[in-house]
């Protein structure tokens, strides 16, 4: 195979999430597969040094970083370059540096930044698509849905700017969405149809499925209103089933003090991703309570892989991703007596259980893995490239 090379591009967040473990996955795939990985990172730790004037110019128009994409572009003249996410460090202004070097352009699209502000399509815990279809996100600097006003009027003004430069639909050529329902979402959003491709998360390397033997139920996430946190807990008192409860986050206070009437329940803080695989081995359902839309969540496609069934919100991709009697149950978002009646069954039924473990465990490998992935992967490459993309590679 000739050689490929990719330039692969990702803003990290403070808080480590599903973003990042992706972008460290498809990275590890791809040099696996003999694929030249150049790799281009900014981490927002560096947002603490910056003043609120300096992080507004930056997150329009970050101009070092243009510079520094440029310069990268032309040393190592990838086939194809990868953008995971900008914001807010490297900014928009790498697709300009990559297009001004003549480097096609994939785009992974993570979360909803390009139509919310917030990035969730949610606000004070429900649904809100107040600023879908507007060139003015004006909605979202009113109720202030990035941070505050100042920090949503930013936001807003980025991606004003760079709708009117163009920057997303004519400079990227593919755009990677995890879910049929997020293909939906984005084409009513503005994005053109026939540059959106669907492929989802997987798992690499694969953990191996478990038993289900510990007796107790998982939740595994960013302990924050979005992921039902309170749906989760107000659920449990009316459960005497275990729950390990593994994440951390501006809802942890809450957490703890809730843990202290409730015996059933553990919270173990954030863990190691060895430690969380352990967990989900030996869990019996994983809970996954979220009242946001959801892109495709990694500790869903992790859940498969170690033979998991879930039981998840009946709302946005995880009504897609999860089937009623095959590799988990869906209850009415933000229910917490349905959640509770649905967790019964499962553990009042666990033939029924076992069976939706093996299925979980086939559909990661089906649909899933590395090896399916990168096949879909390189393709997605390859039609982005066009001309550009090696004769013989495959």
């Amino acid at each position: 195979m000739a050689p490929i090379r990719v330039l692969i591009v990702h803003n990290f967040y403070q808080q480590p999430g599903g973003e990042d473990q992706v972008f460290k996955a498809e990275k590890t795939m791809l040099q696996e597969a003999g694929v030249e990985v150049i790799e281009h990172t900014a981490h927002n730790d560096g947002l603490n040094q910056m003043g609120p004037l300096k992080l507004a110019q930056v997150t329009l128009w970050n101009r070092e970083a243009y510079r520094q994409m440029r310069a990268l572009a032309a040393q190592h003249k990838p086939h194809v370059a990868h953008i995971h996410n900008t914001f807010p460090l490297l900014s928009p202004a790498v697709y300009h540096a990559l297009k001004a070097e003549g480097v096609p352009i994939v785009q992974t699209l993570h979360n909803y930044r390009l139509l919310c502000l917030g990035a969730t399509l949610l606000r004070e815990g429900r649904e809100c698509v107040e600023c879908l279809g507007k060139s003015i996100p004006w909605p979202g600097v009113w109720h202030a849905c990035y941070r505050n006003h100042a920090a949503s009027s930013v936001v807003a003004s980025m991606l004003v700017l760079h709708r009117l430069l163009g920057t997303w639909a004519h400079k990227v050529d593919r755009f990677i969405v995890l879910t049929e329902y997020e293909r939906s979402v984005f084409a009513k959003g503005g994005l053109e149809a026939n540059k959106i491709t669907l492929k989802p998360n997987f798992v690499h390397p694969d953990p191996g499925a478990g038993t289900g033997q510990g007796g107790y139920a998982l939740f595994v996430g960013r302990l924050s209103p979005e992921k039902g946190i309170d749906v989760l807990l107000e659920a449990w008192k009316g459960l005497d089933f275990p729950l390990k409860i593994a994440g951390d986050g501006p809802l942890g206070p809450q957490v703890a003090a809730a843990v202290q009437s409730l015996p059933q329940v553990e919270w173990l803080g954030r863990q190691p991703r060895e430690q969380i695989f352990s967990l989900m081995q030996n869990a019996a359902f994983l809970v996954f309570p979220s009242i946001t839309y959801e892109g495709f969540p990694m500790t869903l496609a992790e859940a498969f892989a170690t033979g998991l069934p879930v039981l998840a919100s009946n709302y946005g991709s995880m009504s897609q991703l999860v089937r009623p009697a095959e590799n988990g149950l869906l209850f009415e978002v933000g229910n917490p007596a349905d959640l509770a009646a649905q967790a019964r069954w499962l553990v009042g039924h666990p033939n029924e259980l076992l069976a939706m473990r093996q299925k979980a465990r086939l559909e990661f490998e089906q649909r899933y893995s590395a090896k399916q992935n990168l096949h879909m992967l390189l393709n997605i490459y390859r039609e982005a490239a066009g001309s550009r993309w090696p004769a013989l590679a495959q």
